[in-house]
């Protein structure tokens, strides 16, 4: 992925498949996961939901203001964030939703579709 920087591509993209570590979207695949925001696709250096901390969503932060719902695709199994995680997406008084990151590929692309103002975090599958 290029553009804005390495690991970057502007613009909203439906996610094409999922998998494989990583994913394709917009005529191209990236391996590992992704950060989807108002201004593009971001590569994202989480494996886990053991790495994510608040710094791991710095950028989607960044972008509050344009962004009504998150979806958080933590991997093969729901995993629930950690407490002060979870109170720090409060405060941005997002709506947000944790479910697999197959489930959050497909919730995510209906959003879209609807022209809604989604982020979504993906980690990637193995």
């Amino acid at each position: 992925m290029t553009a804005r920087g390495e690991g970057f591509v502007p613009g909203r993209h439906a996610i094409d498949a999922v998998g494989q570590g990583g994913f394709r979207f917009a005529d191209m695949s990236h391996r590992g996961s992704i950060l989807i925001l108002p201004s593009g696709i971001h590569a994202w250096s989480i494996s886990s939901v053991s790495d994510l901390t608040a710094m791991s969503f710095q950028e989607l932060f960044a972008e509050a203001q344009d962004i009504d719902f998150v979806l958080i695709g933590t991997g093969e199994k729901i995993h629930r964030l950690a407490e002060p995680l979870l109170w720090r997406f409060r405060e941005y008084q997002f709506q947000f939703d944790m479910m697999a990151t197959l489930a959050a590929a497909r919730t995510y692309n209906v959003l879209v579709a609807e022209h809604r103002r989604v982020a979504a975090a993906m980690i990637a599958l193995p």
